[in-house]
């Protein structure tokens, strides 16, 4: 098994690296924040153009066609620049939510860069107020009636509190829920990546006593437990989206394993930058907001820690490779 992103997939992030880098996506985020959707629309059909859109989209719906793998590394980058709106949804769920559904010709849409999608499980909606369809599951697969908006721990991921409506489909692919869960951790592995790169750049910079406080013992070991807690939970990202591509049976097991290690390590570095940066660190308008506010949503989304967990567990003693207690 290849553990090693291909030349294709590097170029890649570094293509998506360039062009966000270029946009304000600080500025976007706040926007989108504030319910001004205008210049992320704007950042999400750039990046249509790119191909982020159609990744999982097939080729007969306009869309690229691409593995798993490569949406991790898509994900992992719009997770480290912090880029808000229903990614997750409409890029990692949507095509297979949909494909054997009547709204599969929905996709060319998704694809282009035209239609964003938002999907609730749990009676919440991300961004369903700009989404120009919602969808919503138990059992089976509806359209969503969308509500009043409700408090997001993440002001940039906006929930809005949905009710089942007109059925689509009478049966729910499991993949799709476990490509959310996958793109959810790469965003994370991102998300935590910022975090600790903005935190060595402002250690570097900060001064107490003469020096920079980086150059303190503490300061290096709280850093280098983040690291090592980031670079554990890469390849089990990696791996997770290898075996979603091979189908193994042991993929749903990857995932949330890929999951719990991503949302430790982020939050993480989200709780090393908070305490390394001080009391600006706890400021909205600190840019480092952004991206502490995204881990503590992105850790409780497309299944919470605990529930990824008893999944673990649950394959594990169901396959005899642990004794149930």
């Amino acid at each position: 098994m290849r553990f090693g992103r291909t030349s294709e997939q590097h170029a890649f992030a570094e293509a998506l690296d360039d062009l966000l880098e270029a946009a304000d996506v600080t500025a976007v985020a706040r926007g989108w924040a504030a319910g001004d959707h205008s210049a992320g629309l704007k950042l999400w059909q750039r990046l249509a153009e790119t191909g982020v859109t159609g990744l999982l989209a097939p080729e007969e719906h306009g869309g690229v066609g691409a593995t798993p793998a490569d949406l991790a590394v898509a994900f992992e980058r719009l997770g480290y620049h912090g880029v808000p709106g229903p990614w997750i949804e409409s890029v990692a769920v949507a095509p297979a939510l949909l494909a054997d559904t009547p709204e599969v010709e929905t996709l060319g849409r998704i694809a282009s860069g035209e239609t964003l999608v938002s999907v609730a499980s749990s009676g919440r909606a991300l961004d369903a107020d700009v989404a120009e369809q919602t969808y919503a599951f138990g059992d089976a697969l509806h359209h969503a009636v969308v509500g009043a908006e409700r408090t997001s721990a993440d002001p940039s991921r906006r929930l809005f509190e949905v009710t089942l409506g007109e059925q689509v489909a009478a049966t729910i692919d499991p993949t799709a829920l476990d490509l959310g869960t996958l793109a959810c951790s790469a965003m994370l592995h991102g998300a935590g990546l910022r975090l600790l790169d903005d935190t060595v750049s402002y250690v570097k910079q900060r001064t107490q006593f003469g020096r920079p406080i980086g150059e303190f013992q503490a300061v290096k070991h709280l850093l280098a437990d983040v690291r090592v807690a980031l670079d554990f939970a890469a390849p089990l990202v990696h791996n997770a989206a290898v075996e979603l591509e091979a189908g193994t049976t042991t993929a749903p097991r990857s995932v949330s394993a890929a999951k719990v290690a991503a949302g430790d390590a982020a939050y993480l570095a989200s709780r090393t930058a908070l305490q390394v940066h001080g009391a600006i660190g706890y400021t909205r308008e600190f840019d480092l907001s952004l991206w502490i506010l995204k881990v503590r949503a992105l850790v409780g989304a497309w299944g919470t820690p605990a529930e990824h967990r008893a999944r673990i567990l649950a394959v594990l003693t169901s396959d005899g490779l642990v004794e149930a207690r």
